[in-house]
């Protein structure tokens, strides 16, 4: 890399949120038809929270809250897809890359295999990564826990970043 020293980093991120009628489904940037919505400050979307926070963690910057909080008006309603924009903008900023993201969602229903295409497309989007650089899984709570009872979701992720370091680190 041009001479440059890099190192590779690996952060884990997890997201949950309640289901509640009222709200929209949004799964990785992707209105789903259901019954019941994530209740959060800005969409709720378990799934591109918990690859911000993977994405920070492996870019030691910190979590979600930091950067995007709940306090904070600006983000409430917010399409976490552009939150996840603006998480790979501070990353490109500092010199980092995006190498991989292995996330899974945590859902009773609906099953998400029917928009796991366009899950996968929107993620791969706004990630700034080709299509073999992102997976995304669901599986369900088989009846147990808050998920099995149908009272929430969640998600989580694991991202690889490369990173500058040493005297050719940005940031």
């Amino acid at each position: 890399m041009n001479g440059e020293r890099y190192r590779v980093a690996t952060g884990l991120g997890y997201d949950c949120h309640r289901l509640v009628a009222g709200r929209p489904l949004v799964i990785g940037g992707v209105e789903i038809p259901h019954t019941h919505g994530l209740l959060g400050h800005s969409d709720a979307d378990v799934l591109t929270h918990a690859i911000i926070d993977a994405l920070l963690g492996a870019a030691g910057m910190g979590d979600i809250g930091q950067h995007f909080p709940d306090t904070d008006e600006r983000y409430r309603d917010a399409d976490s897809i552009e939150l996840l924009r603006a998480t790979v903008g501070m990353l490109v900023e500092r010199g980092s890359v995006v190498e991989h993201v292995d996330a899974t969602v945590v859902l009773e229903r609906p099953q998400l295999a029917p928009y796991r295409a366009a899950i996968h497309a929107r993620l791969c989007t706004a990630l700034g990564v080709d299509a073999d650089r992102l997976n995304v899984k669901a599986t369900r709570g088989e009846g147990m826990g808050f998920i099995g009872r149908l009272e929430g979701a969640a998600a989580l992720a694991v991202a690889t970043v490369t990173l500058p370091s040493g005297p050719a680190a940005k940031g």
